[in-house]
């Protein structure tokens, strides 16, 4: 039957299917998307009440909030699609998204109404993230219960591709109205690409009032087999919420922290550590995004002959196995004057462990005045890397950079003038010494072997699809038809939400901590090795099993 299924092509509703689930997840993830790439904006039209820093660390704060509240989206959203039925849950999701990302573009800054304004912002960036919360789950669900068996992990691949393609569609907004309205989009034009989201809500509810209800649970409701109470059944009896905790530990998590290291936190290494010029390093991502996303298809459509979890285990494997020489490589060809410095001028503080402090400083208040924090501060803005040796305790701590050594000094209880001119003292001392090693202040464009890191960008990529390709098809077969997008939902989302969406702050902490440019990767190569492990002990494979059962 299986074969028989597989063997013959995509009717024309199944590609109604596929395309209006995609188009409309796309437009949620265009939406989303949007408040990321414009945060710089928007932290100076509603967070201007406070300095430059701290506006900026509150726009992404607020950014970030969209992701802790999806797993909350994955519980008010999965339950009504277990109740009401998979098409109009996800109606409402869109609905949502929509509207709130519209609003954003009508809202009065902090200069017309005050406070009011940021927390307006933030109350639409929680419902974007309570709606995406629901979206995934009912596309991936929706999609599933329509393919034809042999070909789940293909049908849903294109699920997959959808976030991709919402970033690429944000961005090509952005630059189309940067080039236009030019200065003037700064001022009111930034407000165009969300108002724009108007006209695309209109052409995705459209689309999906044509659609008719999955067939699973159109029949679950006619036998009057639907589940009454889907968050109990999912997560008060440990039948299943037993699974619901592996698929977490075993399947979302890995895969989430190997499409944010893949996507996201390539970029952050590109512009922060290697200072490689921005437009540069996003032409890059978005060559590499353009090259991998076919592969969400290839491995989705491999998947239905080979199985989901073989590959998305392996995906996980090769990411931890990989990282570190991809990584190390991308410093050699993006930046290699930073790469050959490192090499023959390595810089190292020589402090006593007492007297540092953890360098990590997100809103630009804290004081470090001990010598060993004055160093390490120094190289922290700088984006230096460092290491660290043990110096005597009570001592003055020191800096050597390659064979040279500057002594730092101690600021604690230095009258301010004193501080100011031993600073400024050290401060020259420093980038002499640094600048005379080889470290640049930034990557120079002509030095950048952009064959070389598009092909280890692509390679990431090519990790994503990986693990990302056949996880819709998986997670839905993992759960039974009654309670499934409630099951699904939350594991996923808890995932991608806080394992995933958090990573790069996670990761830069860890690098601030430490000096290494490297050390954020042991965040995703724990996590990806953590997933690899209990998905291949304790997770079964599904992709020949019948998902039309309610129990």
């Amino acid at each position: 039957m299986v074969g028989a299924a597989s063997g013959r092509g995509i009717t024309r509703e199944e590609r109604k299917v596929i395309f209006a689930s995609s188009l409309g997840t796309v437009f949620e993830w265009y939406d989303f998307y949007l408040y990321g790439s414009l945060a710089a904006i928007i932290s100076k039209h509603f967070f201007s009440g406070v300095n430059e820093t701290t506006a900026f660390i509150f726009a992404l704060l607020a950014f970030a909030a969209g992701f802790a509240v999806r797993p909350f989206g994955a519980l008010v959203f999965g339950r009504l699609g277990d109740l009401i039925g998979r098409k109009y849950t996800f109606l409402v999701t869109i609905l949502i998204m929509g509207l709130s990302t519209a609003v954003v573009g009508m809202l009065p800054t902090y200069a017309q109404i005050g406070v009011a304004a940021p927390i307006i912002l933030i109350s639409l960036r929680l419902l974007q993230g309570l709606a995406l919360g629901g979206e995934y789950g009912g596309a991936a669900t929706y999609v599933a219960e329509h393919a034809p068996p042999g070909k789940r992990g293909l049908f849903t691949s294109f699920i997959q591709t959808t976030a991709t393609l919402g970033l690429f569609l944000s961005l090509l907004v952005i630059l189309a109205c940067r080039t236009i309205l030019g200065k003037d989009f700064d001022e009111w034009g930034w407000r165009i690409p969300f108002l724009l989201s108007i006209l695309l809500l209109i052409v995705s509810v459209y689309i999906r009032m044509q659609l008719n209800e999955s067939p699973v649970f159109k029949k679950m409701k006619e036998e009057g087999k639907a589940s009454k109470a889907p968050l109990t059944e999912s997560f008060a009896r440990w039948n299943n919420l037993r699974v619901v905790i592996m698929v977490l530990l075993g399947g979302t998590a890995g895969q989430a922290v190997v499409w944010y290291t893949g996507q996201f936190y390539a970029l952050f290494f590109m512009l922060q550590t290697l200072k490689v010029d921005p437009q540069t390093a996003n032409l890059l991502i978005a060559g590499s995004l353009l090259i991998g996303t076919p592969f969400f298809i290839v491995f989705g459509s491999l998947s239905d002959r080979i199985g989901r979890k073989p590959i998305v285990m392996v995906g996980c494997v090769l990411a931890a196995l990989t990282y570190f020489p991809i990584f190390n490589a991308l410093t050699e060809y993006a930046n290699p004057a930073i790469f050959k410095a490192q090499q023959t001028n390595p810089v190292m503080v020589i402090a006593d462990p007492a007297q540092c402090s953890f360098q990590f400083d997100p809103v630009g208040k804290a004081k470090f005045t001990s010598s060993c924090d004055i160093a390490k501060s120094w190289l922290a803005k700088k984006a230096i890397p460092y290491t660290n040796a043990a110096a005597a305790a009570g001592g003055t701590a020191s800096v050597k950079v390659g064979t040279v050594v500057i002594s730092s000094f101690e600021g604690t209880g230095l009258p301010g003038d004193q501080f100011k001119a031993k600073a400024a003292e050290f401060d020259k001392a420093m980038a002499e010494a640094i600048k005379a090693a080889g470290y640049p202040a930034k990557a120079d464009p002509a030095q950048v072997n952009i064959p070389a890191v598009l092909a280890l960008l692509t390679v990431l990529v090519i990790y994503v699809t990986m693990v990302y390709g056949p996880i819709a098809a998986w997670l839905v077969e993992l759960f039974p038809a009654r309670i499934r997008y409630t099951s699904m939902s939350l594991p996923y989302h808890i995932g991608n939400g806080w394992f995933g969406g958090f990573l790069p702050t996670v990761a830069f902490a860890m690098v601030a901590a430490t000096g290494d440019i490297y050390y954020g990767l042991w965040y995703p190569i724990v996590i990806a090795v953590m997933t690899a492990i209990l998905g291949t002990l304790f997770l079964p494979e599904t992709k020949d099993r019948e998902i039309h059962h309610e129990d």
